[in-house]
């Protein structure tokens, strides 16, 4: 925040300098003596450049945002007209160079001393002339040109035109502000979005995740099973892991193997010898992180759609990890009615969506079904 203050200030100041650097171009051409009684001399020489400073400013903060943009379009216009008409009148520019014109040449305009010469009194009869001149000679009359150029102002077309400058870099300046805010709100309302997707599909994933769970562990309640104490640690592990670290975006890669391993345990519990299942990790996963629960839905649909009471059953799960990238694989034969072909196909769905929020571009997934073989292969790119 401080240091885009320090920003702002340091460009404004730039911007002056150079904006205050046009007149000074003009003025500093002329005479070297006049410039030097310039810079010297009134401070009043400067009041041309503070009436363009507080223009500036006052447009900037003021007439713009408070007349403009709030709909009180007429008195802007009424307001700059009357500003145009003070620097028309002042004529800021003009006083700068014509007060340095002048002071400039005060040693040539002025008359020197006449030479001595000794007094002749006129001839007779030729006295001097009366005020007023002569009969050829008659005083100017009102309207004439000599009258007239007094009391026209002359027009001061460098002053209008810097005018006319000062309100365009102050109307760009505040529409490129408004522009940048206005991109910042949509980026924003577009993150905003993005993880209200993000976290509803993640409400989505983990109710499904635990129900199926605590159905696994019903049924070992159901046989009677010794090892239903050990199950419901591991469902206490999973508990934790979902509740503490899910709402994080990213979590280390073991957390989360871990807690793909202790679900798998718990499907071997249940399933006991109908079913061989592999898990496999191979590369250095420490250090690493994942966003959470983002493989869990494709072990489910293994379990959920691999699995059979009449026929053999084989589910493979394996993770490879290397120094930039980690590749994900799941292979199951398919066992699943039409009505469970079409709810895979809704958790593939979110889960695609949720790759492509959290890895967008660093991720390739393909799913196949092929002879009765499902298939995915998931490859991240960290």
């Amino acid at each position: 925040m401080a240091n885009g203050k320090i920003y702002t200030t340091l460009l404004h100041i730039t911007g002056w300098l150079l904006f205050l650097s046009v007149p000074f171009i003009f003025i500093f051409s002329q005479s070297i003596e006049g410039n030097a009684r310039f810079l010297s001399g009134d401070p009043l020489n400067f009041l041309g450049f503070t009436i363009y400073i507080a223009i500036f400013y006052f447009h900037t903060y003021l007439l713009f945002p408070k007349l403009y943009f709030r709909k009180r379009r007429l008195l802007y216009f009424l307001s700059i007209a009357v500003l145009l008409t003070v620097v028309f009148f002042f004529r800021p520019f003009d006083r700068l160079s014509n007060q340095n014109r002048s002071r400039g040449n005060d040693d040539l305009e002025r008359p020197g001393p006449l030479p001595h010469t000794q007094y002749r009194p006129p001839p007779i009869g030729q006295g001097r002339l009366p005020p007023g001149g002569g009969p050829g000679n008659k005083p100017p009359r009102f309207g004439s040109p000599a009258n007239n150029s007094r009391m026209v102002p002359r027009v001061d077309i460098i002053s209008i035109e810097l005018f006319i400058l000062v309100i365009a870099i102050s109307i760009a300046l505040i529409l490129g502000k408004r522009w940048r805010l206005a991109v910042q709100e949509a980026s924003r309302a577009e993150a905003d979005k993005a993880n209200a997707e993000l976290s509803f599909l993640k409400a989505q994933i983990n109710p499904h995740f635990l129900f199926n769970t605590l159905n696994n562990i019903y049924s070992l309640a159901l046989t009677k099973n010794e090892n239903v104490a050990d199950s419901i640690m591991k469902l206490s592990n999973i508990m934790r892991y979902v509740t503490d670290d899910v709402n994080e975006d990213f979590v280390s890669l073991e957390k989360e193997l871990d807690s793909i391993g202790d679900y798998i345990s718990l499907q071997r519990l249940r399933l006991g010898k109908k079913a061989a299942i592999d898990f496999i990790i191979e590369g250095d996963i420490s250090g690493k992180v994942i966003a959470p629960l983002i493989l869990m839905p494709f072990v489910e649909n293994a379990f959920k759609h691999g699995i059979s009471n009449a026929a053999e059953s084989n589910i493979l799960i394996k993770l490879t990890a290397t120094q930039n990238q980690i590749v994900f694989y799941t292979g199951n034969k398919l066992f699943a009615t039409p009505r469970n072909t079409e709810r895979t196909g809704i958790g593939n769905t979110n889960t695609k969506k949720r790759l492509a929020q959290v890895y967008p571009e660093k991720h390739l997934l393909d799913i196949a079904s092929q002879n009765g073989l499902f298939t995915v292969h998931l490859v991240m790119y960290i």
